[in-house]
């Protein structure tokens, strides 16, 4: 089982495994459909593809961000849709090396199932490698999706204060509130320190060694278990990058705040926010 990273060498050998499921997430927030148009143009053979707003996020009931987390009910029908049940090693993907389909792989260990794992590199490194593609759009049989989501990773709003490490996950200009691109009001959460997910990968584009990994994020919890460390970003996606390396470099699961700074900005809701370098 595999249920952090797999490399292109281990995808290409299980392209023909009827227990393998390939999923397509690539997405680009400038242009909803582009990644649509992309997979439609060439994918890995047998993958299907997800869409970001239409099946990775839901109505706003856990959280009220950018793309909400969907409900547990909703999480069951859309795995099952995608072909996925206790049998199947899922094998996610998309152009930015994970920053979309870590958000997928997340959802999938949520939920209990923990054969999930991002294609190190993600499309580039497969095209790369001169992989395999097919064009068109390709579907997997429904099956029966059995899982109950482990509530203790996810972190609501109201539980953010009382969060031992909060971790935010944005580029640091982001979080010291130079710049704010996309939400309502620049800044972080106060009491929040910060870690871009881009620092989780080498100069190759792909995830850095584990000994690497480990000694970044051993320093980042400071002593602090990984279970202790709730991670956000802008909406609750990219910040699974950095839950994916922690994972990977075997020192255990954290916690993810969906809402993140999109739900926790929101002018009318009057919490406090925090600028410059320091946590606040």
């Amino acid at each position: 089982m595999y249920s952090s990273l797999v490399s292109t060498e281990i995808v290409a050998a299980h392209l023909h495994d009827p227990h393998w499921i390939f999923i397509d997430c690539r997405f680009d927030l400038a242009d909803t459909e582009t990644g649509r148009r992309q997979y439609e143009h060439g994918h890995i053979p047998g993958a299907v593809y997800a869409h970001l707003d239409e099946d990775l996020s839901g109505p706003p009931l856990t959280d009220h961000g950018r793309h909400p987390l969907p409900s547990p009910a909703a999480l069951t029908r859309l795995f099952g849709r995608l072909g996925i049940n206790s049998h199947k090693q899922v094998v996610a993907y998309d152009g930015h090396n994970g920053v979309y389909a870590s958000r997928l792989w997340w959802m999938l260990r949520y939920m209990g199932h923990d054969a999930a794992a991002v294609l190190d590199g993600g499309w580039p490194a497969w095209a790369a490698t001169g992989g395999a593609r097919r064009s068109g759009v390709e579907q997997n049989e429904r099956a029966i999706f059995l899982g109950a989501p482990r509530r203790e990773w996810l972190v609501r709003v109201g539980e953010v204060p009382a969060q031992p490490l909060l971790i935010d996950s944005r580029e640091a200009a982001r979080y010291r509130g130079e710049v704010e691109p996309i939400d309502p009001q620049p800044g972080h959460i106060p009491g929040a320190i910060n870690f871009h997910y881009a620092e989780v990968w080498g100069e190759d584009g792909r995830y850095l060694p584990v000994t690497q990994l480990k000694e970044k994020l051993d320093g980042l919890l400071a002593g602090g278990s990984a279970e202790e460390a709730t991670f956000y970003c802008g909406s609750g996606v990219s910040a699974c990058v950095n839950l994916l390396a922690l994972a990977h470099a075997g020192l255990g699961d954290g916690r993810l705040y969906v809402g993140s700074w999109s739900e926790w900005s929101r002018a009318e809701a009057g919490r406090p926010l925090a600028q410059g370098s320091a946590p606040g």
